[in-house]
C-alpha cells in the first residue's frame, strides 16, 4: 500500500497535477484573472514536483516507478521516472511555465478565449506524460492528448492563417499518429506486449520478430514527424507562424523534443541490436536538416517562420549527437536538447513582443523592420538569444556546441563536424540580419512602434537562465552525463520496472 509521501508518487503527480489543474481552470471559466493565476500555480506546482522527481532519481541512481492500481508490470500501466525522463520532464515544464508567464502579460485575443488556460495544462500534461509513460499504447494516447490541444490552441489565434495552420497540424500528427498505431500494433503481433522494459526483454531474446523492422520503420516515422525532421518538417513554418505566440513557443521548443525524446528511447532501451542503422540514419538526416534549415531561415520573410526552420536546423545537431551514439555526443544531445528548449522560447517571445508592438501585428519583416529602435531592452534579449543560438560565449548555446563539437571530433567525422560548423555561421547570419532588421534599420512608411504590447519578462527569465547555464553549466552536464551512462544499462530500466 502506497501513500502520498512515498516516491512512487513522484512518477504519477507531474501528471496529475496537470490535469486536475485543467479540470479545475475549466470551472474558472467565468473569472479569467483568477484563471489565469491558476494555471500559473498549478504549473509551478508540478514543476516542482518533477525537480523533486530529478532529484530523487539522480541522487538514488534508481528510477521511480508507478505500478497503477498495483498491478504488476507488465499487465498494469507502469510511470517510469528514470533519469531521461525526469530531464526532459523538469526541461517541459519549466518552460511551460514561462509560457503560462508570456501569455498572462499577452495582448492577443486568443488569451481570452474561455478554454485557453484550460488546453495549455492539457498541452502539458500529454507531453509530460508521454515522457514518463512506460508503455507504447498510453504513450499514443498521451501524445494524441497533446495533439488535441495543440491544434485547438493554434486554431483560435489572432492570425487569419491560424485554422489553416491548425488543420494542417492537426492531419500531419493523424499521419503520425496512423503510424504510430500500426508500429504498435506490428510489435503486439511480434512480442505480445507492449511495456517498453518487457519489449526491450522480449526482443532482445527474439531479434527476428516478424514485424519487428515494419515497426522500427512506423516509429521512425512517427517521431520524424513530431520533430519536424527532414523531409517530415514542411508543416512546421506555417503553423509556428501563424499560432498564439505563448503557443509557437511551446511547440518549437518542448513540443518537438518528444520526438527527441522518442529517438533516445529507441536506441537505448528498445532496440539495442538495431540501434546502430537507426541511428545511421538519423546522422544523415540530422546533416541534411542543419544545412537545410539554416538555408531557409536565411531566405525567409517572416521572423517567426525564421525561428522554426532554425528549429529544424536545431533538431539536426541533436540528431547528429544521438547518430554518434557514445556517452560524450549523447551527453552533448541531451544538454543540447535542454539548452535548445530554453533559447528557442525566448526567441519566440521576443518575436512576438516586438509583432505586438508594431502598428500592423504582423511578424513579418515588412511590418517588424525598424519597430525594434524604441524597444532597447527587447533588442539586448534577442542579440543575446541569437549568439545563444549561434554558440557563441558566454551563453549556454556554446556549452551545447562544445560539447557536440568535442563528441565529433572522437568520432573522428569530420564531414558532420564542417557542417556543425557551417551552419553555425548560417545560424549567427540569419540572428544578425533579423536584429539588425529590427532594431537598427528604419521602418516603412506607415509602421510606427505603439505604446504598449506583450510584457518582456518570460524571455527575460529564460535568457537569464541561458546566462546562467552558459556561466555555470557544470550542474546541467553532470545530470546528462549521468543520463548517458544510465542509458548505456538498459537492464537497470528494465529490472526497475519488471523486478528481478
Amino acid at each position: 500500500m502506497f501513500t502520498i509521501n512515498t516516491p512512487q508518487f513522484l512518477a504519477l503527480l507531474p501528471i496529475l497535477i496537470p490535469l486536475t489543474g485543467a479540470v479545475v481552470a475549466l470551472l474558472l471559466r467565468p473569472y479569467r484573472r483568477i484563471q489565469g493565476g491558476w494555471t500559473l500555480a498549478a504549473m509551478l506546482a508540478s514543476l516542482a514536483v518533477s525537480g523533486a522527481l530529478l532529484w530523487t532519481v539522480w541522487q538514488s541512481g534508481q528510477p521511480v516507478v508507478y505500478q497503477s492500481g498495483s498491478w504488476a508490470a507488465p499487465f498494469g500501466i507502469s510511470l517510469v521516472g528514470d533519469l531521461l525522463a525526469a530531464v526532459f520532464v523538469v526541461m517541459t515544464q519549466l518552460v511551460m511555465v514561462t509560457g503560462i508567464i508570456y501569455a498572462l502579460g499577452s495582448k492577443d485575443d486568443a488569451v481570452h478565449y474561455p478554454g485557453f488556460f484550460v488546453l495549455f495544462l492539457t498541452l502539458a500534461t500529454g507531453l509530460t506524460g508521454a515522457m514518463l509513460t512506460g508503455d507504447l499504447f498510453n504513450m499514443y494516447v498521451f501524445a494524441e492528448l497533446l495533439v488535441i490541444s495543440g491544434t485547438v490552441l493554434t486554431a483560435v489565434s489572432d492570425d487569419k492563417f491560424g485554422t489553416e495552420a491548425a488543420y494542417k497540424y492537426f492531419y500531419i500528427s493523424l499521419l503520425a499518429s496512423f503510424f504510430m498505431l500500426l508500429a504498435i500494433g506490428s510489435l503486439y503481433v511480434s512480442y505480445g506486449t507492449l511495456n517498453m522494459a518487457d519489449l526491450s526483454w522480449r526482443i532482445g531474446q527474439n531479434p527476428d520478430g516478424l514485424l519487428l523492422y515494419p515497426a522500427i520503420g512506423f516509429l521512425l516515422a512517427t517521431f520524424m514527424v513530431k520533430s519536424a525532421v527532414f523531409p517530415f518538417h514542411f508543416w512546421q513554418p506555417d503553423f509556428h507562424a501563424a499560432a498564439p505566440t505563448a503557443v509557437s513557443a511551446m511547440l518549437s521548443s518542448v513540443v518537438v523534443k518528444f520526438g527527441v525524446y522518442g529517438f533516445l528511447r529507441m536506441t537505448t532501451l528498445l532496440f539495442i541490436a538495431q540501434a546502430p542503422a537507426i541511428r545511421f540514419v538519423l546522422l544523415i538526416l540530422g546533416v541534411v536538416g542543419i544545412i537545410f534549415g539554416g538555408l531557409s531561415a536565411i531566405g525567409t520573410h517572416n521572423v517567426k517562420r525564421m525561428l522554426a526552420y532554425s528549429t529544424l536546423a536545431q533538431v539536426g545537431f541533436i540528431l547528429v549527437g544521438i547518430g554518434w551514439g557514445t556517452v560524450l555526443s549523447t551527453t552533448a544531445a541531451i544538454v543540447f536538447t535542454f539548452n535548445h528548449s530554453l533559447i528557442k522560447a525566448a526567441m519566440l517571445m521576443l518575436a512576438g513582443y516586438v509583432a505586438s508592438r508594431a502598428s500592423v501585428k504582423s511578424a513579418a519583416f515588412t511590418v517588424v523592420t525598424g519597430v525594434g529602435q524604441k524597444l532597447p531592452a527587447a533588442g539586448l534579449l534577442f542579440f543575446l538569444g541569437g549568439l545563444a543560438l549561434a554558440g557563441i560565449p558566454p551563453t549556454s548555446g556554446f556549452v551545447s556546441k562544445m560539447l557536440l563539437f568535442n563528441s565529433g571530433v572522437r568520432r573522428a567525422d569530420y564531414v558532420a563536424l564542417l557542417t556543425i560548423g557551417a551552419a553555425s555561421i548560417l545560424t549567427l547570419l540569419y540572428t544578425t540580419r533579423a536584429f539588425q532588421r529590427i532594431w537598427q534599420q528604419e521602418p516603412a512608411k506607415g509602421i510606427y512602434t505603439k505604446s504598449s504590447g506583450d510584457q518582456l519578462l518570460a524571455p527575460a527569465l529564460l535568457i537569464t537562465l541561458v546566462l546562467v547555464l552558459g556561466v555555470w553549466a557544470s550542474p546541467l552536464v553532470q545530470v546528462a552525463q549521468d543520463t548517458s551512462l544510465w542509458l548505456v544499462r538498459s537492464a537497470g530500466y528494465i529490472t526497475a520496472v519488471l523486478g528481478g
